[in-house]
């Protein structure tokens, strides 16, 4: 039988409905091969659930947690309160404000408790910075994240072959 390794990050939502949001960061993370775990938590609802979680995260090999939450968001800020790990932040568009009262919550921390903080619904970016933070000691995990961003790079550069190839009358490029 074999066992599964030790996640390397977490990623924690608010509810099972920010998974539409969440799961850009789970298969970025998966797609780089970095072993992680996924659940909802609620800064309100199951504080005692967050409490366990964020103190026993390190014990289970996690080394930075992402966590997405809309409207009120403490979720990461809670999180980051009770751990040393680095918590990134994914402000959720889920409340008439579009998500901006979940990004002031997120980013607007007090001192000593930092959050590294996305722009709303960027759980992508947040799995990337994790990746690139995990990357600081693993070699191959560098070379991956080189690779996916020289691949963006190539998608740019033959956008722009394809759009130099689109005509106007007045285009002069």
């Amino acid at each position: 039988m074999t066992t599964k390794p030790s996640p390397l990050a977490s990623i924690i939502m608010g509810s099972a409905s920010d998974l539409s949001v969440m799961e850009k960061a789970a298969a970025f993370l998966d797609d780089m091969e970095i072993p992680f775990e996924m659940q909802a938590l609620s800064a309100h609802r199951t504080p005692d659930a967050v409490e366990a979680f964020a103190k026993g995260a390190k014990g289970r090999g996690v080394k930075v947690i992402i966590a997405g939450a809309g409207m009120a968001a403490h979720l990461a800020g809670v999180i980051a309160s009770m751990t040393t790990l680095p918590v990134i932040g994914v402000p959720i568009d889920a409340s008439s404000m579009n998500g901006v009262d979940a990004l002031l919550s997120i980013v607007q921390m007090p001192p000593g408790i930092p959050v590294g903080t996305v722009g709303i619904n960027a759980s992508l970016n947040a799995a990337i910075l994790a990746a690139q933070i995990l990357a600081g000691s693993d070699r191959e995990l560098q070379k991956k994240i080189e690779v996916y961003k020289e691949n963006l790079k190539q998608k740019i550069e033959k956008a722009n072959r394809e759009l130099s190839k689109v005509s106007y009358t007045h285009k002069t490029n």
